[in-house]
């Protein structure tokens, strides 16, 4: 486990985020493995000599290398995190998915790396507001340096998808939501990277075709009833999310192949719009594709949070917070491995069921210790657990 050697935490179960615990924290996690304190863990986030972002290095080139795709999508999103009081690093009243309104929330951007085998993510940067960067008491206060500046999310999600590159890595595609297409200094700094992208515009944005700059939904009415394609984006819960598609073309003298793409709910007729770049033009089918993973991120959202606590760390620094979430993350990648390996080794094909993550972590802990710490009998787990190191 290569990357476990940045640290030397004591008794791994310390920092087990994979527990069935119904909440994990630092006194959940330590009466689960049967400490009489929380000392150990808090240790471990606090500190202990171990580098986060080493270790973050580490799962990302775990994910790609299990997972690894030469169609990788990179998907870019953020998330939230209520929290009470004003001293947690990042926090203030801001507006968060999770909530679906404004609360007092601390908010993270990730990136999510989605392949063909499955997804996982590679990255993490925590949003930190203006209220904050304005304060470099309060920023000293909760562990960020004194260099730290304002960044928008947008910025976030570059200096991820750089670090990826930069590490010598391939991604084919990046895709987001309305918070990132609509930043043209990100698509800029993609396109000079010659990575094509997908990302989701509000109906206001305005593009320029041949014919001249019009808004994206006043163009979607131009479009002929022929040119409307249905395609599927993917498979969801209940199978293919079929939809209508189409694609106009856009004007702009730099290299590559531009276009704005619209999607039709064949419902409710609701449209939604996508800027698309890519170095060399690619069929319509393959737009759609990429548009279909950025899905993926939302999964890794929900799997993160229920399976690997990546939204239940009561910490308030910002050292504690990037390894609380960096292990997480790596909790989420190795179920996500075992579940490649297992669905590589028993296509759905089968007899039997593909086992998913839930069930994995399930079967990982039916002999878990009681909070007395005395072991039950450990039943073998049917999947092979991938190794981590290189």
């Amino acid at each position: 486990m290569r990357c476990c050697r940045r640290f030397s935490p004591g008794r791994p179960r310390r920092a087990n985020h994979l527990s069935d615990l119904p909440r994990k924290n630092c006194w959940t996690i330590a009466e689960w493995a049967g400490e009489a304190t929380p000392h150990g863990m808090q240790h471990l986030l606090g500190r202990a000599k171990w580098d986060a972002d080493a270790v973050r290095d580490d799962v990302r080139d775990y994910v790609v290398e299990h997972l690894h795709d030469d169609q990788a999508v990179l998907v870019v999103d953020e998330t939230g995190d209520v929290k009470k009081g004003t001293g947690t690093v990042g926090v203030q009243r801001q507006y968060t998915g999770t909530a679906g309104r404004i609360e007092n929330a601390q908010v993270a951007v990730y990136l999510v790396y989605a392949g063909q085998r499955g997804h996982a993510a590679v990255d993490r940067e925590l949003y930190v507001p203006r209220s904050w960067t304005s304060d470099p008491g309060r920023c000293l206060a909760a562990g960020l340096g004194k260099e730290t500046s304002f960044a928008t999310k947008p910025e976030l999600a570059a200096r991820m998808v750089a670090r990826f590159l930069d590490a010598g890595h391939r991604a084919a595609w990046v895709a987001g939501d309305e918070v990132y297409g609509g930043n043209p200094k990100l698509r800029g700094v993609l396109e000079e990277r010659g990575t094509g992208y997908v990302l989701a515009v509000a109906c206001s944005h305005e593009v320029t075709t041949g014919g001249g700059k019009f808004r994206a939904d006043a163009l979607a009415k131009k479009v002929p009833k022929r040119a409307w394609q249905k395609l599927s984006a993917g498979t969801g819960a209940k199978g293919h999310r079929f939809y209508d598609w189409a694609v106009i073309d856009l004007a702009d003298p730099a290299p590559g192949s531009r276009q704005l793409l619209i999607r039709r709910n064949r419902t409710t007729g609701e449209l939604a719009y996508y800027r698309c770049y890519s170095p060399r033009p690619v069929p319509l089918a393959e737009l759609v594709r990429v548009a279909g993973s950025r899905w993926r991120v939302e999964e890794f959202f929900q799997a993160g949070k229920g399976l690997a606590a990546l939204d239940e760390h009561q910490v308030r620094r910002y050292a504690s917070w990037s390894r609380w979430v960096t292990l997480a993350m790596l909790a989420h990648a190795f179920l996500a491995i075992v579940r490649a390996d297992e669905h590589a080794r028993h296509p759905a094909s089968d007899a039997r069921i593909p086992l998913t993550c839930n069930e994995i972590q399930h079967l990982l802990f039916l002999g878990s210790p009681d909070v007395s710490g005395a072991e039950q009998d450990h039943r073998p787990l049917r999947t092979r657990r991938p190794p981590l190191h290189r």
